[in-house]
């Protein structure tokens, strides 16, 4: 995955808080992933771990990788 992702491949939204368990993104904020340019990217990234401790997430393990 690249630097500029917080994606896990975990994909779980939380329907109390509309927050990926996997990377504390919203819906809209996935969706538009690919549109922003690296100054957005990064910007959301810096908010997530504090998104995620106030909506009382912990944040879920990444997937093992298959062989």
């Amino acid at each position: 995955m690249s630097q500029e992702t917080p994606c896990i491949a975990v994909c779980i939204m939380d329907p109390r808080t509309k927050l990926c368990f996997g990377c504390g993104r919203t819906l809209p904020e996935i969706a538009q992933w690919h549109r922003m340019d690296s100054a957005e990217r990064l910007a959301v990234m810096a908010q997530l771990p504090a998104r995620m401790a106030d909506a009382g997430l912990e944040r879920m393990e990444p997937r093992p990788k298959r062989a």
